[in-house]
């Protein structure tokens, strides 16, 4: 741990708030020369974004979200933070004056993006972001849905917000999820921690989410690449967002995995009966309209 980290971590509260506020003050006073994000990772939860957005950052020519020393991955701009405005967003990506000046040193210019798992399952968001940032280009990570359902649960269950049992919460999902579904398309609710939370099967249904987003973005916009193949090879993944988004290919100094949660029990074989079961048709049609094959044996 550097002294920066340390200083940082130490700060009381109220100092941490007012360095916060003077940042995010001067950053909007300069947002006229901040160029919306380049680069988008919009999905899936529980797909490995947290890794691949650390993965990116390791690379010379990608920029962090301003001030880079928050490390910060996502500005929750889209779902949270929509009343702050345009100016609000672009505050958070580096100045063109800093980028030419990396630029020039680096051979060529750099870029930056940020990373929410929500961007893609909220419906309304892709519409918002091709307002805000129409020439951004999307990286969606799919992950095996009946393996990433259960990874969702652990992962509620070990923060303490899910008070069920995985079969219970399977089988009660449609029923905790319906008002969820109603406020978000009637538009009377604009974030829910429980649409965020609790869909652990239909977060898995890929198909209409990728739809949504190809309705309103160009092919060549869009990266979909499967979970597993970034586990496996770290950094031919990772080559392959490079070519993707345009820059060098860099040799990453580490590949361990960022944010994965703690090993626990194996999945309840009902639970996984249920979920093979439900994913069969729904994966055979989501590899149809990609054209691909298989990403995943299920059923």
């Amino acid at each position: 741990m550097n002294n920066l980290t340390l200083s940082k971590d130490s700060a009381p509260r109220w100092l941490k708030d007012a360095a916060d506020i003077a940042t995010r003050s001067y950053a909007q006073l300069t947002a006229p020369n901040r160029p919306a994000p380049d680069y988008l990772i919009t999905g899936t939860k529980r797909g490995g974004t947290t890794s691949l957005f650390n993965y990116l950052l390791m690379h010379p020519g990608v920029m962090g979200l301003f001030p880079q020393v928050r490390e910060k991955k996502s500005t929750d701009y889209f779902f949270k933070e929509l009343e702050r405005g345009d100016t609000w967003y672009r505050s958070h990506f580096q100045t063109e004056a800093y980028r030419k000046l990396k630029g020039s040193q680096l051979g060529y210019r750099p870029i930056s993006g940020e990373a929410s798992p929500y961007y893609m399952w909220d419906p309304r968001i892709a519409t918002r972001i091709k307002a805000s940032a129409p020439q951004v280009k999307s990286i969606i990570l799919l992950r095996n849905p009946v393996e990433r359902a259960w990874s969702h649960y652990q992962e509620r269950v070990q923060n303490g917000v899910e008070p069920l049992d995985f079969v219970t919460a399977l089988h009660l999902e449609d029923e905790r999820m319906s008002s969820e579904y109603a406020a978000i398309e009637d538009g009377s609710e604009e974030y829910s921690e429980a649409f965020d939370f609790y869909a652990y099967r239909e977060r898995g249904n890929y198909l209409p989410q990728l739809k949504n987003w190809f309705a309103k973005f160009d092919l060549d916009q869009v990266l979909v690449m499967r979970s597993e193949d970034m586990y496996q090879d770290v950094q031919g993944a990772v080559d392959q967002v490079c070519d993707f988004l345009e820059i060098p290919r860099h040799e990453l100094p580490t590949k361990r995995t960022f944010n994965a949660r703690k090993k626990s029990t194996p999945m309840p074989s009902e639970a996984r009966d249920y979920l093979t079961n439900y994913f069969a048709d729904r994966n055979a049609e989501l590899f149809d309209y990609l054209q691909v094959e298989p990403f995943w044996k299920i059923g």
